[in-house]
């Protein structure tokens, strides 16, 4: 099951916050992925299409709980795509145009609603309601072991940046793209996939992007160390390296045994240890000397060359 479809299915399971944030629900299920057809004056019908069958089984759910109207669940199987198609329809009846009115879907005398219908969205519990239904209908989520990302497509650029408001209330920024015809509400940042994602009730999946995020940051953490220390190593290398050079100029002009003895013990210690850093050089003296001191000898032969070059 793909993450999208596990947050589908949570928020499937998101237990009701009354009628109003039920029918607000209902209503951006119904606009995102619901088509209307119309047959005459107060004549109607409605098609819910999806491949997810936990959005399937919450439409019919919330369509007989809270509207009792009659409705048709057709399941289809596509054998190219491997999947499911669910067919929700609600036929011509007495109360439908009513109730697409209390929707918000139909306006009476004006024909379809382009807005978001801000008489249902009359508190917190609605708005999250109407979001939660647009993210069923239309929504995707990136797994967030890769990127954080999360949309909801839509058409009607109204609807679009109404539920760019709707997210804001919410205390998430939304960003709007036009694409192909229609318009992606879309997300880019952990914190605001995982607050959406919270505040539409799908608590689960949003501690479980944490998680990752987490676990993100401890490898990300893990990787500038390694990172720092293969730099060091690569330093350390060239200074060894340089330092040798320097050894063997200090050898023909004034031999090392005329050295001091500190100066002659750095020498014995860097040619045996070539790679290693002035750190853990300065370990191996006798008594312990610290990087400080090791670079003061090193300053120390660059000198001697100086003086007899």
């Amino acid at each position: 099951m793909s993450f999208t479809a596990e947050v589908k299915d949570e928020l499937s399971r998101v237990d009701g916050d009354g009628t109003n944030a039920a029918l607000a629900e209902i209503s951006a299920l119904m606009r995102v992925c619901g088509t209307l057809s119309f047959y005459g004056t107060g004549r109607y019908s409605i098609r819910i299409a999806t491949e997810t069958g936990s959005v399937a089984r919450t439409a019919m759910r919330l369509v007989h709980q809270y509207l009792d109207l009659q409705t048709m669940l057709t399941v289809r199987r596509s054998v190219q795509r491997k999947t499911r198609n669910y067919l929700i329809e609600i036929p011509e009846q007495e109360r439908l145009g009513d109730d697409l009115v209390r929707l918000g879907i139909l306006v009476p005398g004006r024909g379809l609603s382009t807005g978001v219908p801000e008489h249902l969205l009359v508190d917190d519990d609605a708005v999250r309601a109407f979001v939660r239904g647009a993210f069923m209908a239309g929504g995707f989520v990136a797994d967030p072991r890769g990127d954080f990302h999360l949309e909801i497509a839509v058409t009607g650029e109204d609807f679009a940046q109404g539920i760019v408001g709707l997210v804001g209330r919410m205390g998430v920024k939304a960003r709007l793209n036009h694409r192909r015809g229609a318009f992606a509400v879309y997300l880019k940042s952990y914190e605001d996939v995982r607050a959406l994602l919270q505040g539409m009730g799908a608590r689960r999946s949003a501690y479980a992007v944490e998680q990752v995020r987490q676990l993100k940051s401890v490898k990300n953490k893990v990787n500038r160390r390694v990172n720092a220390e293969l730099a060091n190593e690569r330093r350390s290398s060239r200074s060894g390296a340089d330092q040798l050079h320097l050894i063997g100029m200090v050898a023909n002009q004034v031999g090392l045994q005329s050295l001091p003895p500190a100066l002659r013990e750095f020498c014995e210690l860097r040619t045996q240890n070539p790679e290693m850093s002035l750190t853990d050089l300065g370990k191996l003296c006798d008594p312990p000397a610290s990087k400080s001191a090791m670079y003061h000898r090193v300053l120390r032969l660059q000198q001697l060359v100086n003086q007899n070059g």
